[in-house]
């Protein structure tokens, strides 16, 4: 169950940083939308390395 979740998040993370790419470009940098995209990508990343370790520290994930 907590590698589908953090399969979901991988690509919740890839999807944020095409949108932000998207935004850039289309903004032309002016924009807030690409920050917030990047920040959505940041926060997700980090959640995913927490619970990475967190899973490996229970044993739900084996090394």
């Amino acid at each position: 169950m907590l590698k589908l979740i953090i399969l979901v998040m991988l690509i919740g993370v890839i999807g944020s940083l095409f949108s932000g790419l998207f935004f850039l470009y289309r903004d032309h940098g002016a924009g807030d939308r690409t920050v917030r995209a990047l920040t959505w990508r940041i926060g997700l990343s980090f959640t995913i390395f927490i619970l990475l370790m967190l899973g490996s520290r229970f044993g739900l994930i084996h090394g």
